[in-house]
């Protein structure tokens, strides 16, 4: 089994807010991150896929194909937008666009693209907010 990775970047902003609590109290737990206003980030999108090569091209997949579908599923809905209010599943359900919720956000955008594809497997969501902040999501088993 090989693992491959594609790596993507896009650029969005966000807040964190809990409408149950008081502005103090998001204040407390989030601090700046609590600005209504939002805070940009770059962020990196991995994608891992498994699989084994096709014997004649020696492809899991094909990268440009991989490429195309974490443009189309996750930068088109992502890149340039404030996610707390222009990305449905963070604006309507007043998910909080954490590390952590993006890379499951972005792994239920992607997991049936590739599976539509057969050969290759989703395995792995790797979101990096900074250098030095990232959320891994592998999937619910």
């Amino acid at each position: 089994m090989i693992f491959l990775t594609r790596r993507a970047t896009f650029s969005a902003s966000h807040y964190y807010w809990n409408e149950s609590w008081t502005a103090e109290k998001n204040q407390q737990v989030f601090g700046r991150c609590a600005n209504r206003n939002g805070h940009g980030h770059n962020y990196t999108v991995e994608v891992t896929v498994a699989g084994e090569p096709d014997p004649v091209t020696g492809f899991v997949v094909d990268l440009k194909w991989l490429k195309d579908v974490i443009e189309h599923e996750v930068l088109a809905a992502y890149d340039h937008r404030h996610l707390n209010l222009e990305v449905p599943e963070f604006a309507a359900s007043k998910l909080m666009p954490t590390t952590e919720n993006i890379a499951i956000s972005a792994w239920k955008r992607l997991e049936p693209a590739i599976a539509l594809a057969g050969g290759a497997k989703l395995t792995r969501v790797r979101i990096y907010e900074t250098p030095e902040i990232f959320a891994e999501f592998r999937g619910e088993a």
